[in-house]
């Protein structure tokens, strides 16, 4: 089995309500990599992330221990960087063995064909993010941040992450969904699947020959979504402990 899920923004909430999501992420995560062959998360598992040579955010060390443990015992795990998650470094590759993706994924699984993206700067009239995440993601810029203490460091990476979703909340993008669009061009070249998260709208769609998907979100009250590919299909399905 292949696994997709997105957008769990840990860090997001009080640290009390926070570990309650982590606790069923953690769950999740050892449920699913019984029959897991491959996971693939699919950006913004953290709120924010940035990690500087020798500290990683601490409130994060019981989620990174489980997918060493995962990793460990045998099922890859494939991170494609989000928007909110984008100050990775050479932690995850160099300590747990997980490939941190900084761009779209192309890839065949089984006889299918996969586009993996996790979706920020496909989203009609949002130039404006565009020129931010070439600002944020220069390597100067994340080189001038190190030289900030780690508790500085991160305490405003996580203040910045917070103004940022305020900032996509109270946007305007428009009546048409870009990531609708993006996928059904895909889709003509050739893709089978098309699996982005980002809007946090959770839903399977037909497009011409192939499939888009989007993850959802793991926020709020309601169960968390994922996807999962048997070999033939691929299935949204909630989880629920």
């Amino acid at each position: 089995m292949t696994y997709f899920f997105s957008d769990v923004h840990l860090g997001y909430y009080i640290r009390s309500a926070d570990r309650r999501r982590e606790d069923m992420l953690i769950q999740f995560l050892e449920h699913i990599s019984q029959d897991a062959e491959k996971i693939y998360i699919v950006g913004d598992l953290f709120d924010y992330w940035f990690e500087y040579n020798t500290v990683i955010p601490k409130y994060f060390y019981r989620s990174v221990a489980a997918m060493e443990r995962i990793v460990r015992s045998g099922t890859k795990i494939e991170y494609l960087m989000g928007n909110h998650d984008f100050g990775h470094q050479r932690f995850f590759a160099e300590e747990i063995g997980i490939t941190i993706e900084r761009g779209d994924i192309e890839c065949e699984i089984g006889n299918k064909r996969f586009f993996i993206a996790h979706g920020d700067g496909k989203v009609k009239n949002d130039g404006g993010y565009l020129i931010l995440r070439a600002i944020l993601r220069n390597k100067l810029s994340i080189k001038l941040f190190q030289w900030l203490h780690p508790d500085v460091g991160i305490w405003l990476a996580s203040r910045s992450s917070r103004a940022s979703r305020r900032y996509t909340d109270a946007k305007e993008f428009g009546t048409e969904d870009g990531l609708s669009e993006f996928a059904a061009k895909k889709i003509t070249e050739g893709f089978d699947y098309v699996i982005m998260g980002h809007r946090h709208h959770a839903g399977k769609y037909r497009l011409g020959n192939g499939w888009y998907l989007n993850l959802g979100h793991w926020l709020g009250n309601a169960p968390p979504t994922y996807a999962r590919f048997d070999g033939s299909d691929v299935e949204l399905l909630d989880y629920t402990r």
